[in-house]
């Protein structure tokens, strides 16, 4: 594999899909190709099923889950990203994702949370809660869920995302059968989510999430078992209409005109802990007959001001990232075989990591393009080749836009990445180390 991956690159490659290369640099900087040997369990030389791992993350990158042989059109360098001479197929790609489980995909979701969080990509102080459900065209036989009361039940593949609101970028995601109920996962999801982020010193991080999360079981759940805070919404019941008009006037407290806040103790029906939770009501307009309220519940004390009109409408973000990076790969449902789902999902989540670093390091606009803009404009819309000289990769830009400015973060990259601390060498490249040209 080696002696034809080095043949490739002394016949020069040409062809449009080399805007992958791009990525290598944020590999190394992020430090995913440990993690992926890790993950696949091969340390030998050759590492195949590392490389076909790096396969299916730069596939999530083009937005394209079918790049495989006798799909695609070859001899565009594609391959040669991977350290590859070759595309592999279907069922080299299913027996990799086949052999491994639910756990250690999530061992790889806290390895690359862990780097990315030490990377800065997310401060991880206000996190926003959500599932992203699938409608599912299987033809198993399932649990069927209503999208909304006004729809039919429907069959659905169910994912929970983690996010930072900060930031916008995601910590970790689980799936589930459509059997599965949300508190369980939810569970499961803040788990992983303890396991990415260090112990706090100060105040909680504070999850954010929407109104069917108000469950009794995710109260006591998030209040005896994790370092985090939770403010969810309470449902609009007659009974709470009812009780929020008959609480006395001084109990609220006017923060500005037709704003003001109510907090008194809660204590959830059938929990099994004493401590009380903690009940905020959102009182809007000026006069009694204009008056309209809304009922938040929080695990602990905070400051009510902040965590209703700065914390809780940011967790509207995470539909902004659905939109922005949902093409990556968790758009469709896919296979209902939960450890391949979630295999190739976390790998699209690798992905997103590094097209975070370099949209950031690109600018505007590139830094504004969601996912499928930036497939099919940079990663398959430059026209280069890749030759090799000496010890160096070279890729070779024609026509790149802005290469004026990409020049200060491409050009003499061995340099750049060794002040950096960074190892020039790419380890799937046999140890070759990469360069940029614009021309």
């Amino acid at each position: 594999m080696e002696r034809e991956v080095r043949q490739l690159l002394a016949d020069k490659v040409s062809g449009n899909l080399l805007g992958l290369w791009l990525l290598v640099p944020e590999h190394l900087r992020l430090g995913t190709w440990d993690l992926l040997r890790t993950w696949s369990g091969e340390w030998a030389h050759e590492a195949l099923p590392a490389r076909l791992a790096l396969h299916l993350v730069h596939e999530a990158a083009l937005c394209r889950p079918t790049l495989r042989t006798d799909r695609s059109l070859r001899h565009r360098g594609f391959e040669l990203a991977n350290g590859l001479p070759w595309l592999p197929t279907d069922g080299a790609l299913h027996d990799l994702l086949e052999a491994h489980t639910v756990e250690q995909a999530q061992q790889l979701q806290m390895g690359l949370g862990q780097l990315r969080r030490a990377s800065g990509h997310f401060p991880g102080q206000v996190l926003a809660l959500d599932p992203h459900r699938l409608v599912s065209y299987s033809k198993r036989d399932m649990l069927q869920r209503r999208p909304s009361a006004t729809e039919p039940a429907t069959k659905q593949v169910q994912t929970f995302f983690l996010l930072d609101v900060k930031t916008r970028q995601p910590l970790c995601l689980a799936n589930a059968s459509s059997a599965r109920d949300l508190s369980s996962a939810t569970q499961e999801l803040l788990r992983l989510a303890q396991q990415i982020l260090p112990r706090p010193t100060g105040q909680r991080p504070l999850i954010v999430a929407d109104v069917e999360h108000f469950t009794v079981e995710l109260l006591d759940y998030v209040r005896q078992h994790t370092p985090f805070d939770l403010l969810v919404p309470l449902r609009h019941t007659v009974a709470l209409q009812k009780h929020y008009r008959a609480l006395p006037q001084q109990g609220f407290v006017r923060h500005w005109a037709g704003f003001a806040i109510a907090t008194e103790t809660f204590q959830p029906r059938r929990t099994a802990l004493a401590a009380p939770c903690y009940r905020y009501i959102q009182r809007t307009g000026e006069r009694p007959e204009d008056y309209h309220f809304k009922g938040f519940v929080c695990t602990q004390a905070r400051s009510e001001v902040s965590a209703l009109t700065a914390a809780f409408p940011d967790r509207w973000h995470i539909e902004e990232f659905f939109r922005f990076d949902q093409h990556l790969g968790w758009k469709r449902a896919g296979t209902l075989n939960l450890h391949i789902r979630l295999g190739q999902m976390t790998l699209a989540l690798l992905a997103q990591g590094l097209i975070h670093q370099l949209r950031q390091r690109l600018g505007a606009p590139f830094n504004q393009w969601d996912a499928v803009h930036f497939a099919r404009d940079l990663f398959s819309g430059l026209e280069g080749d890749v030759r090799v000289h000496q010890d160096t990769v070279l890729v070779t830009y024609y026509n790149a836009p802005q290469a004026h400015q990409w020049k200060q973060h491409f050009e003499n990259l061995p340099q750049r990445l060794q002040k950096e601390g960074v190892d020039p060498r790419v380890p799937w490249l046999y140890n070759f180390k990469l360069d940029f040209r614009f021309k």
